[in-house]
C-alpha cells in the first residue's frame, strides 16, 4: 500500500457544544482536550496539524504550544465545513490528503489515522474511512452507532442508524444473541483529497442526509465513492458528557503507569 506521507490532519473545534459547553478547553490530566486530540494527530506521522475553530478562547489556550491554527467563521453547521474553509483558505492543492479528526477524540490511536490517510492514498475514490465489527446486540440495534456495508471492493454502500444488514430470517424467529462480523460500526474518521473537501461542502444535502442526519450519506446519493477500510486497533469512544471525561482520564492515568 501507498502510503500518504505528507497527510495533513485539520481538526475542527467549536466551543458551544451543547451538552458540554467548552468542551475543547475542559481538561483532562492537567491540559485541555484539544491538546491531547492534536498530539495524537503528531503521533500518527502527519505532516502538519492544524486546529480550526471560530473561537478566540480556544486559539488564545493553544497558542502557546505552537499549534497551527486557522481562524475560521462561526456559521458553519458542521466541522466538514469548517475544514473545506481552511482548504480554501490555506490554498490547498486538490491532491493533498486531509484527515478530519474530530476534536473530542483524545484516545483517537495514531494507528488509526495512518490508516485513513494510507487508505485513501491507496485509492482513486475521493473520500475514505474506517469501519469495525459490532460486538454486542445493544450496539447493533443503537441508533446512536451508525452501521455501515460495504461491497466486494471495500466502497461504502449505505451508512445507517438501523442494523444493517438485515438478517430476515434470525431476526423472525428471535435467534441472535450475539452479532456475527456481517456488521460493521462506523468509525467517524475520514480522509478527504482537498478538492473533494471543497466540493462536498458545496454540495446541497441530500434527502438521505436530511432522513438518516448522516452527512456522509450527502456524497453517496451524489455518485461518490467512499473507501472503507477496517480499523487496524480499538477505537475508543469519543467525549460527549462529563463521564466520558472521567473515562478518559483514567485511560491515560493507566497508559502512564504503564510506560513507567
Amino acid at each position: 500500500m501507498n502510503r500518504a506521507s505528507d497527510f495533513v490532519v485539520a481538526i475542527p473545534a467549536r466551543f458551544g457544544a451543547t451538552r458540554l459547553p467548552g468542551k475543547p478547553l475542559r481538561l483532562i490530566a492537567g491540559e485541555p482536550m484539544i491538546v491531547h486530540v492534536a498530539r495524537r494527530a503528531a503521533e500518527a506521522g502527519a505532516a502538519a496539524v492544524l486546529i480550526a475553530t471560530d473561537d478566540p478562547r480556544i486559539a488564545e489556550a493553544v497558542a502557546s504550544l505552537g499549534l497551527d491554527i486557522c481562524m475560521t467563521l462561526p456559521t458553519h453547521a458542521s466541522g466538514t465545513d469548517r475544514l473545506a474553509e481552511v482548504a480554501a483558505l490555506r490554498a490547498w492543492p486538490d491532491d493533498r490528503i486531509v484527515v478530519n479528526l474530530q476534536g473530542d477524540e483524545p484516545l483517537a490511536p495514531p494507528a488509526a489515522i495512518r490508516c485513513v490517510a494510507d487508505t485513501l492514498a491507496a485509492s482513486d475514490a475521493p473520500i475514505a474511512t474506517l469501519a469495525t465489527p459490532i460486538r454486542d446486540m445493544h450496539e447493533l440495534f443503537d441508533p446512536n452507532v451508525v452501521k455501515i456495508v460495504r461491497d466486494s471492493n471495500g466502497h461504502a454502500l449505505y451508512f445507517s442508524r438501523a442494523p444493517i444488514p438485515w438478517h430476515r430470517d434470525a431476526f423472525a424467529q428471535d435467534r441472535l444473541t450475539s452479532p456475527p462480523h456481517t456488521w460493521l460500526r462506523h468509525i467517524g474518521l475520514y480522509a478527504y483529497r482537498a478538492s473533494a473537501l471543497r466540493a462536498f461542502a458545496s454540495m446541497p444535502a441530500g434527502e438521505l442526509e436530511r432522513i438518516e442526519l448522516l452527512e456522509q450519506l450527502r456524497a453517496l446519493e451524489a455518485g461518490w465513492r467512499i473507501a472503507v477500510a477496517s480499523s487496524p486497533v480499538p477505537f475508543p469512544a469519543g467525549v460527549d458528557t462529563e463521564e466520558d471525561l472521567r473515562r478518559v482520564e483514567g485511560h491515560l492515568q493507566q497508559e502512564s503507569a504503564t510506560r513507567r
